[in-house]
C-alpha cells in the first residue's frame, strides 16, 4: 500500500489540472455517517426507508415527518473538515486543482477553503422558502421545531436535491467542463451507484484516473491507479 500511495503523491506532483469527484465517504473520517456501508444511514430503521423519506413526493405529504429525519440524520452540527478536505484546498491554492465535484451536501470542503466546488446534491446549509424564494441560512432548520417557515408563512426547503428531483443545470455543466478539461481525475470515498451523478465521470479523457475507495466501484477496470485506504490518510502522503 505504501508504494501506491507513493505513486499517488507522484502522479500529483506531475498533475497540473486535477479534479476531485467525491462522495459520502470523504466526510466519514469528520464523523458523519455515510450511506450505503453497514453502519451508514441506509442501514437504520426508520418508520419509512430513508430513501423514501428523502423523496420530494414525501416531503410534500408528509413535511413535519421529513424534517424529523432531517434534523437527526442529514444536519451533523459542529464537524471539521478532515485531511482530505485540507489536502484539497491546498491543492486548489498551489494551483493544481482545478476543481471539486462532490456528492456530499455537508459544506466541508468550503470549510477547509476550497473555492471551486460543485455540489451536485446541494447543501444543508442553504435553505429557501418556497413561496418568496428567500434564503435561509442553516439555523432556520436548527433553530426551529417542526416544519420550518419563513416570515412570509411559506414552508422552508433545504437546498438539497432530494429522490425525484433534477439536478441543476449550472453545476452539471460546471462539472462537466472541468471534467472534461482535467489531466488527472481523483474519484474518493464513493461507490459510483448514485445516477446522474456518477455518470459525469465519463467525460474524463485525461492522463491519469485513480480511484480511492475502500470497497469497488464500477469503474476499477478504468484506472491507473487503485488504492482501498482511508481518504484522508492518501491525501496526507502528498507534500
Amino acid at each position: 500500500m505504501d508504494d501506491k500511495i507513493q505513486q499517488f503523491a507522484e502522479i500529483v506532483n506531475d498533475s497540473q489540472r486535477i479534479v476531485f469527484f467525491g462522495g459520502a465517504g470523504v466526510s466519514t473520517e469528520s464523523g458523519i455517517p455515510d450511506f450505503r456501508s453497514v453502519d451508514g444511514l441506509y442501514n437504520q430503521k426508520w418508520d419509512y426507508p430513508p430513501e423514501t423519506i428523502l423523496s420530494h413526493t414525501f416531503f410534500m405529504k408528509k413535511t413535519e415527518e421529513f424534517y424529523r429525519f432531517y434534523r437527526e440524520k442529514m444536519i451533523c452540527e459542529g464537524v471539521k473538515p478532515n485531511a482530505a478536505h485540507l489536502k484539497l484546498a491546498e491543492l486548489e491554492q498551489k494551483g493544481k486543482l482545478t476543481a471539486i465535484v462532490t456528492q456530499n451536501i455537508d459544506g466541508l470542503h468550503q470549510a477547509a477553503g476550497s473555492k471551486q466546488v460543485y455540489e451536485l446534491h446541494g447543501s444543508v446549509l442553504r435553505n429557501y422558502c418556497m413561496r418568496c424564494g428567500k434564503f435561509h441560512g442553516i439555523e432556520a432548520i436548527t433553530g426551529s421545531e417542526g416544519v420550518p417557515h419563513c416570515e412570509c408563512g411559506g414552508i422552508i426547503k433545504p437546498d438539497v436535491v432530494l429522490y425525484e428531483e433534477g439536478l441543476d443545470d449550472k453545476v452539471v455543466s460546471g462539472s462537466v467542463e472541468a471534467i472534461a478539461e482535467a489531466d488527472t481525475l481523483i474519484i474518493g470515498g464513493t461507490s459510483l451507484n448514485v445516477y446522474p451523478a456518477a455518470g459525469l465521470i465519463r467525460y474524463f479523457s485525461g492522463k491519469h484516473l485513480v480511484i480511492i475507495n475502500m470497497s469497488p466501484t464500477q469503474m476499477d477496470g478504468n484506472a491507473d491507479l487503485l488504492i482501498a485506504d482511508k481518504i484522508g490518510k492518501v491525501f496526507s502522503a502528498v507534500g
